[in-house]
């Protein structure tokens, strides 16, 4: 072994010893009787508006799966995506441009309407524009795409999270 390993290993090997009684456990420890797991089965999520709206409800229908009977919680989630160009040409167009999806959302109790977990995710991607405009359209939509499902997981962390605090 080289001496520039020998830290590493013994680095790892502290860790692999000190991690069984620091009191870390998986959040979906027990699968689908999981608290997270649980918890996303008794959400239903509210329309969202746009394309974007539709592209984030589609992935967290994915992640949470179909709801179990009636639904305990209501999803409500609003959008704000927004396109910002930068980085000047010499002719005055926009180098490259940043796509942000900001989300505010809210997990409320179906029953009594109060809101049981209010927070907000945010991604960004960043986007080369070309001289071709089909080119920078499907970058944008390739850009969406991909902040939706970061969006998504987001959401579904932080529930995950709500889930296993209550």
């Amino acid at each position: 072994m080289s001496p520039r390993r020998a830290p590493l290993l013994l680095a790892a090997l502290a860790l692999a010893v000190a991690l069984p009684g620091c009191g870390l456990r998986p959040i979906y420890a027990g699968g689908g009787a999981s608290a997270p797991a649980k918890l996303a089965r008794s959400i239903t999520v509210a329309p969202i508006a746009d394309r974007a709206g539709f592209l984030v409800r589609q992935a967290l229908i994915d992640r949470f799966g179909a709801a179990d009977g009636e639904p305990k919680y209501r999803l409500e989630v609003e959008l704000d995506d927004q396109i910002l160009a930068f980085g000047v040409r010499g002719d005055n167009s926009a180098a490259r441009e940043r796509r942000t999806l900001r989300a505010r959302y809210r997990l409320v109790d179906a029953v009594s309407g109060v809101v049981v977990v209010d927070a907000t995710a945010s991604a960004d991607a960043g986007i080369d524009r070309v001289s071709s405009n089909y080119a920078v359209v499907a970058a944008e939509t390739t850009a969406l795409e991909r902040l939706t499902t970061e969006i998504a997981r987001q959401i579904d962390a932080r529930l995950a999270q709500f889930a296993v605090a209550r």
